[in-house]
Parts: C-alpha cells; structure tokens; sequence
C-alpha cells in the first residue's frame, strides 16, 4: 500500500539505466573495468592475498577527515529521482541476469568448446555489462569508485561477495543522504515559504507537513551514525546496527507521520480546490529548479517512501552477508524491526479510512431480515459489487426465460458477507448474511454462453440459520475468479504461494508501477518481485509479493515474467532468508509467515 510519487524521469532521457560513464550494451563492447570483480580474471592473482572472512577486513583504512561530508556535497539527486533511478536499474540487472543465464544454458547445451578457448564474443559482453550493473547498487556513487578506496588499494585484498556486500551498505548510506537533501527541502523551500505560510491558518500548516521536523532530525541523527562508521574505516563493518538502534528508539516518528496521511491528503486536497491563493503558491514553489520538476505531493509522501525502501535495503544487505555471521544476525534484528514499523504504518494508514468506509455503508442499508452491526474497530470491506444471480431450478425451459438471472449486490468484510438488493439511489436492502468462514466456492464447467463465468457460493449457515447456495454470474472470467478468491482465501489457487515448500512456480518481476483501484487489488512499485498464484485469460494476475507476502490482483500489463528458473529459485531462497526465525530454523518461519498472512 506504498503511497508513489510520480516523477518525470521516465519521459527524461537524461536518467539512463547506466550508470554514468557507461556504453549502451547493444552498441558496442564492455571492456573489463578494472574492479569488475569477476572472479575468472581475478581468482589466480588474489589467491594468496584475498580475505575469505566476510566478517574481518584484513587491514583499517580510516578515512581523512570530513571524507564523508564531501561526499554527501556531491550527491546531486533527490531523493525522488534516486528511488527511480534505483528501481530502473534493479529491472534493468534482472533482465540482463534472465538474458545472460539463459543464453549461456543454451549455449551451453548446444555444443562445448574446446578446452581453453574464450567464450563467444557476445558472452563476454554480456559477462561485462552484468558485472557492472550487479556492482551499480543505486546506480550513482558506487564504493569502489570511490577515490580512497582506490587509493587505498583495498580492492585487491576483498572477494568479490565481499565487494558486492560494501556496495550494498553504502546505497544505504548515499540513500539517506540524498532522503535527508529531498526532506529538507520539504521544510526550507515549502514548509518554511513565506508566501505559502501567508495562505494557511497554523491548524492547517500542522494538517499538511505534520511532525515533518521530528522527522528530518530524526533522519539528521541516523545519517550522522552513519557517518562516524563510515569513517571509522573505509571497508564498512556494519550499518544494521545502526539501522536497528534507531528503527527501535527513534523511528516511531515516523509511524506518527504516516498515520496522520489521511487527515494530509485530505486537507491538501481541500485547499487546493477552495483556496487558489495556497494552489497558485504551490504552483510557483514548484516551478523552482531545486524541485527538479517534481510535485510537492512527492515531497510529502517522502517519509512513508523511505521507511518502506529502508526495509529493502537491508534485505539487500541481508542476501550478501555470511551466513551464520554476526553481521547477519544485525541485519535480521534491523530488519523485523523495520517490517514492525512498516506494518504500524499500513494499519495507522487503514485504520482512519476503513472506519470511515464502515461508517458510509451503514447508512446505505436496511434490512430484510435481523440487523447485524456493521462498524467494528476489527471489520473492513474486502469487495463490493454486483452480480447475476439464476433463479429457478436449471431445466431447458427456465434457461430459455428472461428472468434466468436477477441482480443482487454483495459486501464482503474480512469476517461477514451481506447479500442485497440495490433500491433506488444508493441504498440496499440486506436479505442474507453469513460469517464468511462459512463460505464455500465452487467453479461452474463451462456449459456455453449462457453460463460462461458462472461460479456456486454455498452458504453453511446462512440468516436462518440452514445452508444455501447461491448460483451467480460475472462479467468476466476474471471478475469470477476475483470474487471466488475473495469469498474464499484459502482456497486451491493454479500455482503455489511462497509459503510452501515448493521452490519454483511462476514469477514476475513489476516494471510498471500500479495503484490498486480496488480492495482485492495489490498497489506495485517498480522492480516487485511476485509469484503468480493464479491469472485469467482476459489479463488479470493474483500474485503473491516477496518481500512482505501481500497478495491480491493486478493487471498482467505492468509485470513482465522471469523466465529462468534457477533465478525463481534464488529469489525464493532469499526470501525465505530474510524471514527465516530466530532459531535458524526455515520450516518454521515458514509457518509463521503463513500465518501473518491468512486472512
């Protein structure tokens, strides 16, 4: 449910997704660069000298003074502009990945060349061009180009993992940086305007940047942890302590920001339509080059943006580091801490807007049978909508009829069904109800047009307390499977969840971001990674995203598949990595996430 920022990179030919400095692979060849940490080329010299123990860097490199500050000046990208980049280069590394294992499986197959021969010439440029994106984390100011660690020499005494383990901590490092350039622009440039001040009372100016304040010094105070580590050497130790010191003391702030969203989109969206002093303000701010093109509704949603991004990141970490090290044991501490703050987050999100959901459908009903209270602090909507119920026993003459089908409209919560009949305007008359535990779905063979997308809900115990079945009719196949799988969450689905054992089925990967339109709907950000649990053939997808397990639909057109399967499995393995228990043991955190995610 990550809010996202639309940023005009995508129509900016300026934001490549290489690195600078960089050829485009498909017109002309890579040659190996002298840190492309290709462990072919530099296995037989740095055998003698090459530390093994991820966990102790051979020698301290400490960093001149005011080392890190100089490069915290030169990071010229927005917060905004980073995140997208990031993610571009992410998609980007997964195709070339996909592409390169899959050529050389082939190639592979196909025939074997002599001993000591060099691989095709298209292989190596792949090889190249892989190398270096895997190595580009954020894209921009990469570790090992840094000019002390070049000059230090470090390069030649670290494995290639160990290379790759830097550059993963020192995204995190530059993404705060550049978060912490972005949110202070959000206080100097808007909150503080003078002009933009003169068109708020001060209740208001609380209702739109909230207890931003706390939260850049918050962001302030990390970003100088951060600091110090990085200077105490520059082979960096570790930063998920860090990440989890502050995520357990000082980022609740955060979860204050982003519950008081609500009550922000509104009174932004309020003034915007009946102030136009405060819209053309906002409209001349805009227009500042220090905004680079960006709206002030991106700045707004920066902080809810980073935490979410800030759990990534130290999934990333997470994947690089030995297992069984102390430096895996940080990271999977700062990471269960992040993932409490994102879940507070959600909820505090949800909690405002689905009570207030209740409390609007309540007045649109009345009802037929017993009233049932509806506004619970533990209900919200899952689906809403319309469709076609068949009345009569199914014979050849009823099917011939006019009146075969009658509409009914359902509401379906997370723990009660309401069958209705829509009156006139928006009201409706509630002539059934059930505990949606005791929903039953079953897929109706196809038996021609007449009962395409057909599907039986079989009530257990209905209002009158005996069982019932309902036949009903949707207009699509995938409008039928969306409401079979929200009546009933946990039933049998085409491929399988990430829950279960089973290490490959289908998998996606988003390279289009979606905002869900829909409660059964799953809002994607660039670079997901999904398992498909079930699709339709009009181009709807039910999937299952990794790093958090939400599932829900989306349309096929904003993923593209992966297609290698040993890549599926990888990914899988990280995953169950990630959230593997603190006892080490992987079956049973299997089950624990299983759990977090029933419904």
């Amino acid at each position: 449910m990550e809010p996202q920022a639309v940023s005009q990179q995508d129509e900016d030919p300026a934001f490549d997704l290489l690195s600078p400095g960089e050829e485009d692979p498909t017109e002309g060849e890579y040659l190996p660069s002298e840190d492309t940490s290709n462990p072919q080329e530099d296995s037989s010299s740095l055998s003698e000298c090459a530390t093994s123990n991820s966990e102790a860097p051979p020698t301290v490199f400490p960093l001149p003074a005011d080392s890190f500050k100089t490069i915290i000046d030169h990071i010229e990208f927005l917060y905004q502009e980073y995140r997208d980049k990031s993610t571009q280069h992410e998609i980007q590394t997964r195709r070339l990945q996909d592409n390169y294992v899959q050529t050389a499986e082939t190639s592979n197959n196909s025939h074997t060349s002599r001993s000591g021969s060099p691989p095709p010439i298209e292989n190596r440029r792949s090889d190249s061009t892989l190398s270096r994106l895997q190595n580009s984390c954020s894209g921009f100011n990469l570790w090992q180009d840094l000019p002390d660690v070049r000059k230090s020499g470090v390069l030649s005494l670290l494995q290639p993992e160990e290379v790759k383990l830097q550059e993963a901590m020192f995204e995190l490092l530059t993404s705060e940086a550049s978060y912490y350039k972005s949110l202070g622009l959000l206080v100097t440039h808007f909150m503080e305007s003078d002009r933009l001040k003169a068109t708020l009372h001060q209740s208001e100016i609380h209702f739109i940047f909230s207890n931003v304040l706390e939260v850049l010094a918050t962001s302030e105070r990390f970003l100088l942890d951060l600091e110090q580590r990085f200077e105490e050497n520059i082979v960096i130790s570790d930063v998920c302590d860090i990440v989890y010191e502050h995520a357990a003391n000082h980022f609740a702030v955060y979860v204050t920001y982003v519950c008081n969203q609500t009550y922000q989109e509104r009174a932004y969206r309020n003034l915007l339509q009946e102030r136009p002093e405060f819209r053309d303000a906002i409209g001349h701010l805009e227009l500042d080059p220090l905004c680079r093109g960006l709206p002030f509704s991106s700045f707004l949603i920066l902080p809810f943006q980073r935490i979410t991004r800030l759990k990534l990141l130290v999934q990333n970490i997470l994947t690089k580091v030995e297992e069984g090290s102390e430096r895996e044991g940080s990271a999977l501490q700062a990471h269960r801490e992040l993932e409490k703050l994102v879940r507070a987050c959600n909820d505090g999100v949800r909690k405002m807007s689905r009570t207030e959901q209740l409390i609007s459908i309540e007045k649109t009903l009345e009802f037929k049978i017993k009233s049932v209270p509806i506004i619970s602090h533990s209900r919200w909507l899952l689906k809403q909508g319309e469709l076609q119920q068949m009345s009569g026993p199914r014979t050849s003459r009823t099917l011939r009829t006019k009146k075969l089908f009658r509409s009914v409209y359902l509401f379906l919560f997370n723990d009660l069904l309401l069958m209705c009949k829509r009156l006139t305007g928006e009201r409706y008359q509630v002539f059934d109800v059930a505990a949606r535990g005791l929903l039953r779905v079953e897929e109706l063979e196809d038996q021609g047009q007449t009962l395409a997308n057909v599907f039986i809900l079989k009530l257990l115990e209905n209002a009158h307390e005996r069982e019932f079945t309902y036949m009903l009719k949707a207009v699509s196949q995938s409008e039928m499977k969306r409401w079979m799988t929200s009546l009933v969450p946990n039933r049998r689905t085409k491929f399988v969840s990430i829950t279960s054992k089973l290490l490959d089925c289908p998998q996606v990967q988003c390279v289009h971001p979606y905002i869900s339109q829909e409660p059964d709907e799953l809002s994607l950000d660039l670079a997901d990674i999904l398992n498909i649990l079930d699709k339709t053939d009009d181009g709807w997808v039910f999937g299952e995203r990794l790093h958090d397990q939400e599932k829900g639909w989306f349309p096929s057109t904003v993923v593209e598949e992966i297609m290698n399967p040993n890549i599926r499995t990888q990914n899988l393995k990280e995953c169950f990595r990630v959230h593997k228990s603190d006892d080490g043991s992987q079956n049973k955190d299997r089950r624990k996430v299983g759990s977090r995610t029933r419904q």
